[in-house]
């Protein structure tokens, strides 16, 4: 198997570098496989637009690839419906496809590491044969996985008011990631141009300061993140975000 990687994230804007993207698209073969990840970018928070899924779902169409999208976060960036939009339009133009989906965020799953593989193909005939292909891989690594998480799921999905009660709270969490994205952005402000953060969707983003100013953080602060920066918004609260923030300023500001 030979991994290529394609340039997703431009570390100047720390949004979607998509021409780079497509350029290097172009030069994969019929057959390829390509990931692709559904919403809420990780680790960058950088989606795709409905528009740019859309010039993608073209690219793999006259290339003849075979995308594999990875929903691991669905209803965490702007909803269900709007987070799916593009792999919903991919879906309908495309005659085979692969969608790994979790349940370990927008179920609060983690430990249970729960999701499904779902199958997208041209015949039935297609789709029996890859099933057996799958079966045989899972036989040969974990054979029967733990049905908990997966009960967990099939219960709330399978019952009118579970299901609006988890959709209620979903969404909950999404206008909550929502408002931190923007009060971080809007804190920030007087240091900088982090209206990024504010347009980004999901749990993660890239503040774009250096390693160095990331251990004063630490340092100087107590303030523990990724050396590149990467920080769960979603771990912010409207208490300890203005304390952030005003480290974040004052190493911002020197």
């Amino acid at each position: 198997l030979t991994i290529r990687e394609y340039p997703y994230l431009n570390p100047e804007t720390l949004q979607v570098d998509f021409g780079a993207m497509l350029e290097t698209l172009e030069r994969a073969d019929a057959g390829d496989v390509v990931l692709l990840h559904g919403c809420c970018h990780n680790p960058s928070g950088a989606d795709l637009s409905l528009a740019q899924w859309q010039e993608v779902t073209s690219l793999i169409q006259r290339k003849g690839l075979l995308p594999f999208v990875d929903m691991a976060y669905q209803g965490l960036g702007e909803g269900l419906d709007a987070d799916a939009a593009g792999l919903r339009h991919l879906a309908s133009a495309v005659p085979e496809m692969l969608i790994a989906a979790s349940c370990s965020k927008n179920f609060g799953l983690y430990r249970e590491r729960t999701g499904a593989l779902a199958l997208v193909s041209e015949t039935a005939t297609v789709n029996a044969a890859a099933t057996s292909q799958l079966l045989s891989v899972i036989r040969s690594h974990y054979s029967m996985p733990p049905a908990h998480g997966a009960s967990i799921v099939e219960t709330i999905l399978g019952d009118g008011d579970l299901r609006a009660q988890w959709q209620q709270e979903l969404n909950g969490m999404c206008k909550r990631i929502l408002h931190l994205r923007h009060a971080f952005a809007d804190a920030l402000s007087p240091v900088g141009d982090f209206d990024f953060i504010a347009r980004q969707r999901g749990m993660f983003s890239f503040l774009g300061i250096s390693p160095e100013q990331v251990g004063r953080l630490r340092k100087e602060h107590g303030i523990y993140m990724l050396e590149s920066s990467r920080v769960n918004v979603a771990g912010l609260n409207d208490h300890v975000l203005p304390q952030v923030a005003s480290a974040l300023r004052e190493v911002l500001g020197k």
